[in-house]
């Protein structure tokens, strides 16, 4: 057990002065907010669908579901795109909110339309109709978010 904790000590002290870790490093700080917003956008899709798998337990209607599944990851992700990937500053919060959830309500008519088609009409399983759309649907939700809502990081 000693050995392990020394090796893992002794990785960790030599890892930053890797070349690979020091490219790595700028890379990302070269593409910060994109990556920020893959890691809050995966963590947004997995409350997303949690609480849609949660929601199905006790609830048969799979709009039902998507719609309260959307409002637990519309406020998961108000708060962690404001906070770590775009950092806003703005003052006006409730503003910025009405905005954001404006925009994650154009994509919730996105999602349930294609939820439609998929479970309706083209008869595809919901929960792997729920996973697919999830892949259009970070997409839209960036586009939106970085252009309409988080335009200036700067204090307005």
């Amino acid at each position: 057990m000693v050995g392990i904790l020394l090796l893992i000590g002794s990785i960790c002290e030599e890892l930053p002065k890797t070349k690979l870790f020091k490219w790595g490093l700028g890379l990302y700080y070269k593409n910060k907010e994109i990556i920020n917003y893959l890691i809050v956008g995966g963590l947004t899709t997995l409350v997303s669908i949690g609480s849609y798998a949660l929601f199905r337990v006790f609830i048969s209607n799979y709009m039902v579901c998507t719609v309260l599944s959307w409002i637990a990851a519309v406020l998961f992700a108000y708060i962690t795109n404001r906070v770590f990937v775009f950092e806003s500053k703005d003052k006006n919060v409730l503003a910025e909110f009405v905005k954001f959830v404006s925009c994650r309500l154009l994509t919730l008519g996105s999602e349930i339309l294609v939820m439609f088609i998929l479970v309706n009409v083209l008869k595809l399983n919901d929960m792997i109709s729920k996973v697919l759309v999830q892949f259009i649907i970070v997409v839209l939700n960036y586009v939106l978010s970085k252009i309409l809502v988080f335009r200036n990081k700067e204090n307005k």
